[in-house]
């Protein structure tokens, strides 16, 4: 075997994660994968790598010298990579983002401020798949949502953003629930619902939910797992299921959207892009432009254009 590049990255990450639970994460893989691929870059090195521990992982003296060569290599790999790109003509501007209420907006703001150059939307359905992909250089730059206090880690020579630094998730409902024609719902009042969850919803949202649940005094029932939004829209509205929202989300044929008291789960966008392939004044028109399309959903609903006025503070900082 002959070490390659995608070896030299996960020793790179597990060097930066201290442990290889948290570097398989990042990387997408399973723990046991990744110690196995890990004895097999050590017996070509000729050596342990990193020495094991209650606590994680350090490198060794061996594991140092190789973490500092792998760094070189995957430094100037990238520059290489950022330099064919910008030699290029007419490379397109790829977007990777979760899906988010603003992401039906957001190429027409993108047409107004990238002319000349053709843009390449796509919508992913894990967080931590974006990243990983932004980092392996699928995609030049990504959207994603954090729930609560969940970090989703960024792969290097990559810069973030906070877009919007929280806003308050409410539930949809069947309108022909007993609780729809509340103004607000106590989570409380919610025990013995059935919850539907996005397919691979790791951006915190699942743990935040349980958690908020449980110091509500029940457990909740995550039964459904639907992707399309027109079946997930149609399970609630026949009252076989709730769901968290976003507060922009628009309104839904036979569904209410209602704000919970206390916002027991909350969530925040962020924008990040590779710094070898977008430059800051880029970065910057790529924030403005989907700070302009969620703004524009501030308004589906009253609740939560109430809500955002009274904290200007979190509003998005941006030339209009």
């Amino acid at each position: 075997m002959q070490l390659e590049l995608r070896h030299l990255e996960a020793v790179c990450r597990i060097a930066e994660a201290g442990s290889l639970g948290r570097a398989a994460g990042r990387l997408g893989v399973s723990q046991p994968a990744l110690s196995a691929q890990l004895r097999r870059i050590e017996r070509v090195a000729g050596g342990e790598l990193f020495l094991r521990g209650r606590h994680g992982v350090e490198p060794t003296p061996l594991g140092e010298f190789v973490l500092s060569k792998a760094r070189l290599v995957l430094g100037e790999m990238d520059a290489l990579a950022a330099g064919a790109r910008a030699a290029a003509p007419h490379t397109p501007l790829r977007l990777g983002c979760i899906l988010l209420v603003l992401v039906d907006r957001l190429l027409g703001e993108l047409e107004q401020v990238v002319t000349g150059r053709e843009i390449a939307v796509t919508v992913e359905h894990s967080a931590t798949t974006l990243t990983r992909q932004l980092g392996a250089g699928r995609y030049d730059a990504v959207l994603y949502g954090e729930v609560n206090d969940h970090e989703v880690p960024l792969p290097e020579g990559t810069s973030a953003r906070t877009l919007v630094p929280k806003e308050p998730f409410c539930v949809r409902l069947s309108a022909a629930h007993p609780l729809a024609g509340r103004e607000r719902i106590a989570l409380a009042e919610l025990a013995g619902e059935s919850w539907m969850t996005l397919v691979e919803d790791d951006d915190g949202g699942p743990e935040a939910l349980v958690a908020a649940c449980e110091k509500a005094g029940f457990t909740p029932s995550l039964r459904h797992r639907v992707a399309d939004r027109k079946m997930h829209y149609d399970l609630i509205a026949s009252g076989r299921a709730i769901s968290m929202s976003q507060p922009t989300a628009p309104a839904a044929e036979g569904t209410v959207l209602r704000p919970l008291e206390g916002d027991p789960v909350t969530g925040r966008i962020r924008l990040a892009w590779n710094r070898a392939a977008v430059p800051a004044p880029q970065a910057e028109l790529l924030y403005g432009a989907a700070a302009r399309a969620y703004l524009a959903n501030v308004d589906n609903n009253a609740f939560h254009r109430a809500w955002w006025d009274a904290r200007p503070e979190l509003h998005p900082v941006f030339e209009p």
